[in-house]
């Protein structure tokens, strides 16, 4: 695997490092030794599959605090998608940072997203298929979310949202719920 890191602290796009042959190709997607030789963490309690019937749908942002912050390790299967995260640690120099990449089933790039990192992603092709290893179990009293459209983050998601949950439509905006911004 290729980890290169981001402007935000602990997050890394990850490549494969392609073994080819005659078939085809061999490729390690993931490994706990690798992932601990780069600082970040190997568990993987969950691992979640999402379809998305529509180009345009849009998912996130969610994250859960601690105790139960998950780490996620992003990779889609099918489609596109364009994945972005946004820094949720209070004490980071990238408070309230985000990146956008765009992972495909062509590129077979993934996306690390370390604890108390709010995702979400929204599909750039119609039958998008997104795999994602969690490092935690999903605990409702935990989560939290961010609306993709709050002025403060200022994401440029690259189409119209064409398909949201209203949960996701929902979550208050940053400047009802932070203190000095």
């Amino acid at each position: 695997m290729i980890f290169t890191s981001t402007k935000l602290a602990g997050a890394f796009i990850i490549d494969l490092e392609e073994k080819p042959d005659h078939r085809g190709f061999f490729a390690r997607t993931f490994c706990a030794d690798e992932f601990v030789a780069h600082g970040l963490k190997p568990t993987v309690a969950q691992c979640n599959l999402s379809f998305n019937h529509k180009k345009g749908t849009l998912r996130g942002m969610h994250y859960q605090i601690l105790p139960a912050a998950e780490t996620k390790l992003i990779r889609c299967t099918k489609g596109a998608i364009y994945d972005v995260i946004v820094d949720m640690r209070p004490d980071s120099p990238t408070y309230l940072t985000h990146i956008g990449v765009e992972l495909t089933a062509e590129n077979r790039r993934a996306l690390y997203v370390p604890e108390m990192f709010a995702h979400g992603y929204q599909a750039l092709t119609d039958n998008a298929e997104v795999i994602y290893q969690v490092g935690e179990f999903y605990t409702p009293g935990y989560e939290r979310g961010l609306r993709y459209d709050d002025p403060i983050l200022d994401i440029s998601w690259p189409i119209p949202v064409t398909e949201i949950s209203e949960k996701d439509q929902n979550w208050a905006l940053l400047e009802s719920v932070l203190i000095g911004v």
